[in-house]
C-alpha cells in the first residue's frame, strides 16, 4: 500500500515523446479513457496509422474526429475499427482484417477491459473472463504471425502490450487449487475479486508466454497505469470514487504509461511496467514465487487447450 501511495502522489510517468515515423499502431478499448488518450499520443508522435479498435464504433469516430482535432495529425492517419471482446467471431475477423490490409504493425496496445458486479456469461465464459483474459490473448496470438512479418519486413521490434493492474496483488485467488480453474470462475457467484484476478491471470500468462515466444522477434510486455480518472470504475462504490477523487492519476497521465510500453525495448520483454518504468519488484510475491509460477503454468495450459477449442492451432503462432 505505501508503495502505491507514493506512485499515486509522487510519481508523474514521463511525457512521451519518442517519434514513431511511419510506424502502426493499434491500440483496443480506445473510444474513451485511457485508450483514447494513449492513442492521442501515438497520433502526436508521428504514427503513420493509428487504429481505434472498439465495440462502439459511433462513439470512436467521436473520439477520432477529437484526436485529429488536438493533433493535427494527416488525414486518413486515424481510423475506427470494429472490435468486440465479447465475440470471438469479432476477434477473428479483426485479426483476419489487421493482417490483410494493413502493411505492418509495430505496436498492439490491448488496452479494452470490464470491471462489473453483475455477473454476465459471455460467449460461453463470465464476463470477466472471455473479455480481459481469453478474447485478449486470442487477438494477442491471432496477430502474432503479423507482427513477426513486420519485424522481418521492417527490421523492427513489434510491441505487444497488455494493460494490467496492480490490483494483481490484491487478488485472493483461491481458485488456484481447484482441478479446473477457469471453470470455477466461470461457476463463482462472488464477483468482488472478478477484476483483480482477470488481471492476476493476464500477468501469469503473460509470464508463460514471454519465454515461449520462438524467434525472438516480438516484445510482449504488461503495463499498470495506476489508479487513474476512467470509465472502467464507473460502477464502483463510494470507497473507490473517494480513492480516485483524492488519488487518482488525469486520464492523459496514466495513458503515457501505456505509450511507454507500446514504446519499451527488449529489456521490457515479460516483465511489468509501472510508471513508465519495467518494475518486476512491483509484482505480488505470489506471481514471483515458486506456487505462482505452478499457478500460472496450470493457467496456460487451460488457457491454450480453450483458445485451441476456439481457433484451432492458434497456439502453434506462439
Amino acid at each position: 500500500m505505501a508503495s502505491f501511495l507514493y506512485s499515486q502522489l509522487f510519481v508523474k510517468p514521463a511525457y512521451p515523446n519518442r517519434m514513431l515515423n511511419g510506424q502502426t499502431v493499434i491500440v483496443t478499448g480506445s473510444n474513451t479513457g485511457l485508450g483514447k488518450e494513449a492513442a492521442r499520443h501515438f497520433a502526436r508522435l508521428g504514427a503513420a496509422k493509428v487504429i481505434l479498435a472498439v465495440r462502439n464504433t459511433k462513439a470512436g469516430e467521436a473520439a477520432k474526429a477529437d484526436i485529429e482535432q488536438t493533433t493535427q495529425c494527416a488525414a486518413g492517419t486515424v481510423e475506427v475499427w470494429a472490435l468486440d471482446l465479447g465475440d470471438h467471431s469479432s476477434v477473428r475477423a479483426f485479426a483476419a482484417r489487421a493482417s490483410g490490409e494493413l502493411e505492418r504493425v509495430d505496436v498492439l496496445c490491448e488496452n479494452a477491459g470490464i470491471a462489473t458486479s453483475e455477473k454476465r456469461m459471455v460467449a460461453g465464459h463470465e464476463s470477466h473472463l472471455t473479455v480481459n483474459v481469453i478474447s485478449t490473448f486470442l487477438l494477442a496470438l491471432l496477430m502474432l504471425p503479423k507482427l513477426r512479418e513486420t519485424a522481418a519486413r521492417f527490421s523492427v521490434r513489434p510491441r505487444l502490450t497488455i494493460v494490467s493492474s496492480e490490483l494483481h496483488a490484491w487478488a485472493r485467488f483461491a481458485e488456484r487449487d481447484e482441478p479446473g480453474v477457469l471453470a470455477a470462475l466461470d461457476a463463482s457467484e462472488d464477483l468482488g475479486e472478478r477484476y483483480p484476478v482477470s488481471k492476476l491471470l493476464e500477468v501469469l500468462v503473460v509470464r508463460q508466454v514471454a519465454p515461449r515466444l520462438r524467434g525472438g522477434a516480438v516484445v510482449i510486455n504488461l503495463v499498470n497505469p495506476g489508479l487513474c480518472h476512467s470509465e472502467l470504475t464507473r460502477e464502483a462504490g463510494l470507497g473507490l470514487a473517494a480513492m480516485k477523487f483524492f488519488l487518482a492519476r488525469s486520464t492523459e497521465v496514466g495513458s503515457r504509461t501505456l505509450v511507454a510500453a507500446g514504446l519499451a525495448g527488449d529489456e521490457s520483454h515479460g516483465k511489468y511496467m509501472s510508471d513508465g518504468v519495467v518494475a518486476d519488484q512491483s509484482l505480488s510475491a505470489f506471481v514471483r514465487s515458486e506456487e505462482g509460477d505452478r499457478a500460472g503454468k496450470k493457467v496456460w495450459k487451460e488457457l491454450c487447450d480453450m483458445l485451441d477449442q476456439i481457433e484451432p492451432g492458434v497456439t502453434s503462432n506462439i
